[in-house]
């Protein structure tokens, strides 16, 4: 830097100068790919917790222990909707096609928007 004086008469310094504009009102896309971002994190994660309380499940996991309980309620309110689509009387089946399902969809339902929301 040769000039350290200040600007005269108080002027701020126009970020904006020298032709590069991109940067003025977020034409980076930064905030898309934020957004996309966000979708997609969420997405993940409540599939991540169903397919969690479907490992619990298969594996056994104590029910009464407080973090299966906890597992097992955020599963229970993600796949909501989809309780009972399948009645097998094989308990495991069940569960894994009960919470997979959802957590199936979640993925491609969630994906397909963050990647669509990243190209606009």
């Amino acid at each position: 830097m040769s000039n350290t004086e200040p600007l005269p008469d108080n002027q701020r310094y126009d970020y904006n100068q020298g032709g590069n504009h991109r940067y003025a009102h977020g034409g980076d896309g930064s905030s898309a790919r934020r957004a996309a971002l966000v979708i997609h994190t969420i997405a993940d994660i409540a599939a991540v917790f169903l397919g969690l309380w479907i490992l619990l499940y298969l594996l056994g996991a104590n029910q009464a222990n407080v973090f299966v309980e906890f597992v097992e309620g955020v599963a229970d309110w993600l796949a909501w909707w989809s309780q009972d689509i399948f009645t097998m009387d094989t308990g495991g089946l069940r569960v894994f096609l009960n919470y997979g399902l959802p957590a199936v969809i979640y993925l491609l339902i969630g994906h397909g928007i963050s990647t669509r929301v990243r190209r606009l």
